[in-house]
């Protein structure tokens, strides 16, 4: 079996992920603020509320803290000359080879939240499918754009 790829993504990424995941919980928070207005309003069983408040804290330790770190620890690409390759997924690893042939076209990529971070995602195009590394960082990223545009071709002169 073929070794694990070695580059890792930026470890900012973990940052950007929890904060990612904060406002999604503050999203959450006011979900339940109104279960439990609506709870209180319909004279409903007050257990209701300690299990919606249990299952809110339990989702922001998983989504804030566990999932983040469990994706930057198995995400990982290495580029070689005749192809790429992608490591990740958390509870099925995924592990995945893109011939440089098969190379469309490849671009960077950063949201608002990437750009503060100074990260960017870069996307490559096959015909079948849109890959992404993400989170790494500016000047990696262009780098990694350019290599993969220059092998491609290359890649396509030898067709």
């Amino acid at each position: 079996m073929r070794p694990e790829p070695t580059q890792r993504i930026h470890r900012k990424a973990l940052t950007v992920w929890r904060v990612i995941a904060s406002l999604q919980a503050v999203f959450n928070l006011a979900l339940l603020v109104g279960g439990i207005w609506a709870v209180r309003f319909f004279n409903w069983p007050t257990w209701i509320i300690y299990i919606a408040i249990a299952i809110f804290v339990i989702s922001c330790v998983i989504n804030i803290w566990i999932l983040p770190t469990l994706k930057w620890r198995r995400w990982r690409y290495e580029i070689h000359e005749q192809e790429i390759e992608l490591q990740h997924g958390i509870i099925v690893k995924k592990r995945t080879l893109i011939p440089m042939v098969r190379v469309q076209h490849v671009d960077t990529n950063q949201g608002p939240f990437l750009r503060y971070y100074k990260l960017a995602t870069v996307h490559i195009s096959t015909a079948a499918k849109m890959h992404e590394i993400p989170a790494l960082g500016e000047e990696e990223a262009d780098q990694v754009r350019d290599r993969i545009s220059t092998l491609a071709r290359v890649a396509e002169d030898d067709v």
